[in-house]
């Protein structure tokens, strides 16, 4: 990336203040009912979603997270996980898209120096990048050796989010001296760079992920966001923040699709007779079976909902604190959004399966899409495993161990 021009003088007021938290929300509603009303079509076509990120490009949704004074919308991380979470429930995989957008647009902010991430966020925000790629450990690390005037990045990503839409692809990468990892944000368009879509997941299709090839693909310095390493006192307890603030958007992921399949499921019970009860008379569902799973699943999302909350405050608490932050309070917060990953995790793997069961027959029904959100909450689950989370969380009430630091398996 080329330097970015300088502000000759502080922002006058009106730029350092973004459009405000309930302008967002209503963006975000208004964008999630937007994709709602053809998602099982576009689901079942499963295109790349060239059309789905012109969408939250023109609402402004790709800029949210930009400070206003760079040009963005200003907004904070409690806004863009309630964002996250409405565009979820109507389309989980655009959910993913825009989620690992948002973390790998800010990751300079936790990884890199604070001129270096004003200066990405400024072209970010004026060219309305969208982000795409991801940080989480491969089995075989992309290299990143140096070279006269800078460095040459090689191996492939088995998978990287929004790859196959992205404008930029923020990866990690080991320096092939020393090991180091590395975040390195490289454009796709650049000699070298191979993007496949042969992610084939039977959910989540429209993330647009696939594997990247790097062939000898120059990188230069202001390419390197920062270093991704997890010794000890290394990162520092704000940096080691990015963890559990990707990690709250997997749980923002999770409970969107738990809530958007209870909507369309009681949309379509209240015009249904029941598939115990056929026989049941019109009018408001009054089937004893129904009303009991339906208030079940309704007790687990919003049990979910509030451990969420409660690592959103935290989480946004830990930002606020910024250099102040101590590693102790670090792990409160990473235990606190580990505990919302596995109640969220449960709540959308019991809703998207049980819902059918309400439904009955008819939810096999393609035209109906109910099997979407079903096998959209299974790859999210299967991609982000509840067990070694709740190995944290016990390993941190009984020894008081911090947890390690772990970035999202898909941003």
């Amino acid at each position: 990336m080329g330097a970015a021009t300088a502000p000759s003088g502080p922002a006058p007021a009106s730029d350092r203040t973004g459009p405000g938290r309930a302008h967002w929300l209503r963006v975000g509603r208004e964008t999630a009912d937007d994709l709602a009303t053809d998602a099982v079509a576009r689901e079942q076509a499963g295109k790349a979603p060239f059309d789905e990120v012109a969408r939250l490009r023109e609402a402004g949704l790709l800029t949210l997270l930009v400070p206003a004074e760079l040009g963005g919308g200003g907004a904070d991380w409690p806004t863009a996980y309630a964002v996250v979470r409405e565009v979820a429930a109507a389309d989980g995989a655009i959910g993913q898209l825009l989620g690992c957008h948002y973390f790998l647009s800010s990751s300079a902010r936790f990884f890199g120096e604070p001129a270096l991430a004003a200066q990405v966020e400024r072209r970010s925000a004026a060219e309305q990048w969208c982000w795409g790629g991801g940080f989480a450990c491969q089995e075989l690390p992309l290299t990143l050796a140096r070279k006269a005037g800078g460095y040459v990045l090689d191996g492939r990503q088995s998978y990287a989010t929004g790859a196959l839409v992205a404008d930029h692809l923020a990866v990690r990468a080991e320096l092939a001296d020393t090991g180091e990892p590395l975040a390195v944000v490289v454009r796709p368009t650049r000699n070298g760079v191979r993007v496949d879509g042969d992610a084939d997941t039977f959910g989540q299709r429209l993330a647009a992920g696939g594997s990247v090839e790097f062939d000898a693909v120059p990188v230069a310095a202001h390419d390197i966001l920062g270093s991704l390493a997890a010794d000890e006192d290394v990162p520092s307890p704000l940096a080691a923040l990015a963890s559990p603030v990707g990690r709250l958007l997997s749980v923002q992921l999770l409970l969107g699709v738990a809530e958007g399949v209870l909507a369309e499921a009681r949309e379509y019970s209240r015009v249904c007779h029941s598939p115990w009860h056929s026989s049941w008379p019109d009018g408001p569902p009054q089937d004893p079976q129904v009303l009991t799973v339906y208030g079940e699943l309704t007790v687990l999302v919003r049990s979910a909902s509030a451990l969420a909350d409660q690592a959103r405050e935290a989480v946004h608490g830990g930002l606020t604190r910024g250099e102040g932050l101590t590693y102790d309070e670090c792990a409160d917060i990473s235990i606190l959004v580990a505990m919302a990953e596995a109640a969220a995790s449960r709540a959308a793997q019991e809703c998207t399966s049980r819902a059918l069961d309400i439904i009955g027959f008819r939810s096999t029904s393609s035209r109906l899409g109910f099997d979407r959100f079903w096998r959209n909450a299974r790859t999210l689950a299967l991609y982000e495993p509840v067990a070694p989370r709740l190995r944290d969380v016990g390993d941190y009430f009984l020894n008081g161990a911090h947890p390690p630091f772990v970035l999202p398996a898909r941003s």
